[in-house]
């Protein structure tokens, strides 16, 4: 029976829902766990500097493939411990430009999966913001200083929130602890509105965050709709779910023979905008009209 390594640097619990969708996309290939394949999974827990180890751990268990899924920093741990054994990621940054493929349509090496594009989605995500609060003048962004992205995040949403007189606060956060004190230091600074940035850790602590921006009041914007279903005002980007069953279909490719060489990586064609309504009244925000024909989706 073959054997597939899922590696994540966030936890298992909040990522259920995205393993079930992996599995989607491996059952439509005709692969089912238990029956004709093995998956060993390893879960960073937010503490992405055990990635290495574990991906190493993978390597000695001689999977057929890894799922190197949670972004850009799990990715790269994986590319750098084998250029033998076929690489699946999901990343939200340049995937060419981080050295994991050669090009977009040609993969080359032994990496390929899905970029899900959620660094140049920031400014989208502010103008969202601005159309449902017209005196935004402050927008703190919740980034992980761990992850390899931030710096260009933080530069495209700057860049953005300078042209329209917006003043951004960065408040880091790499840990459940650190997560609430952000918040403190967002408010502190009078932050209007939050972003948060698209790191897996963070979704997988989805619940905590919601919680302390209704704890705070304090209007957000998230990557994802697991966000907006957990109570979350408002999210955009593209189907989290989505990217998963596409890496979870290159794996049955790939246990079929396939080379990652040969398949390209897969871009999202739509983006999802999602709004939840009773956190919208709960802040006393009631949504422009304009804005609600470009939703979506709206959780009543």
């Amino acid at each position: 029976m073959p054997v597939i390594g899922f590696l994540n640097n966030a936890s298992a619990g909040p990522a259920a829902a995205l393993v079930a969708a992996f599995r989607r996309g491996l059952e439509r290939g005709g692969y089912v766990e238990g029956r004709n394949v093995a998956i060993e999974y390893r879960w960073a827990e937010g503490q992405y500097d055990r990635l290495p180890a574990l991906t190493d751990d993978l390597i000695r268990r001689r999977v057929a493939v890894i799922a190197a899924t949670g972004g850009l920093v799990t990715a790269q741990a994986a590319k750098a411990a084998t250029s033998t054994i076929p690489v699946l990621f999901i990343a939200g940054f340049d995937p060419v430009g981080e050295g994991l493929v050669a090009s977009i349509n040609r993969p080359g090496g032994n990496a390929t999966g899905v970029s899900v594009y959620t660094t140049e989605l920031g400014p989208k995500r502010l103008e969202h913001l601005r159309e449902l609060l017209p005196a935004l003048a402050k927008v703190a962004m919740l980034v992980n200083p761990d992850s390899l992205s931030t710096e260009v995040e933080k530069e495209d949403l700057g860049a953005a929130a300078r042209s329209v007189g917006i003043q951004l606060l960065p408040v880091p956060a790499r840990s459940e602890a650190e997560i609430e004190s952000a918040f403190g230091d967002a408010v502190a600074a009078g932050a209007n509105a939050l972003i948060v940035s698209a790191d897996a850790f963070f979704t997988s602590r989805r619940q905590q965050i919601v919680a302390l921006a209704a704890r705070h009041s304090l209007p957000a914007s998230y990557p994802w709709a697991q966000y907006a279903d957990a109570g979350g005002l408002m999210s955009y980007g593209p189907t989290l779910t989505w990217a998963y069953e596409q890496i979870g279909d290159y794996a049955s490719r790939i246990l079929k023979g396939a080379r990652p060489d040969a398949l390209p990586v897969q871009l999202p064609t739509t983006f999802e905008m999602v709004i939840n309504l009773n956190t919208a009244k709960s802040l006393g925000l009631s949504i422009p009209p304009l804005l609600q024909t470009r939703t979506n989706r709206m959780i009543e």
